[in-house]
């Protein structure tokens, strides 16, 4: 047999393993390579690494582009704006002190959540072998 057959043969094999969502998902949550836990996801605050520097796995496939944005909308909008409504009917602080305490609140939130959801976004397409992490580019 040919040396290509045996490559191919691997791939078919690398793809019918099991890549299980929910460890992929929570290592990019720590912000961790999806593949091996150990390595760092990003360099710097958002920028995803070409690849894993202690497994190798190549990473630049990932195409979180503005899912993570969104989703820290979705999340930190429906945290806030019931809690202002809440704060506000109940003990009636004045505008600005509300206006102050609520911009920093979400601020501070929407910094905390966006490179770990882009984490988690990137795990997912590593589990789900979407956008060539599935072996073929």
């Amino acid at each position: 047999m040919p040396d290509g057959q045996f490559q191919d043969d691997d791939l078919r094999l690398d793809m019918m393993e099991d890549r299980p969502l929910r460890p992929a998902m929570l290592r990019g949550w720590r912000r961790r390579c999806p593949s091996c836990g150990a390595g760092p996801l990003l360099r710097g605050y958002l920028k995803v690494r070409e690849s894993c520097p202690v497994c190798g796995e190549a990473l630049h496939h990932q195409r979180a582009d503005d899912g993570p944005a969104y989703l820290t909308i979705l999340i930190v909008g429906h945290l806030m704006a019931p809690l202002i409504m809440w704060v506000f009917t109940t003990w009636r602080p004045d505008p600005l002190v509300l206006a102050t305490v609520f911009s920093v609140g979400t601020v501070a939130l929407s910094l905390y959540l966006l490179p770990r959801l882009k984490g988690a976004l990137v795990g997912v397409q590593w589990a789900k072998r979407m956008h060539g992490f599935g072996g073929k580019a």
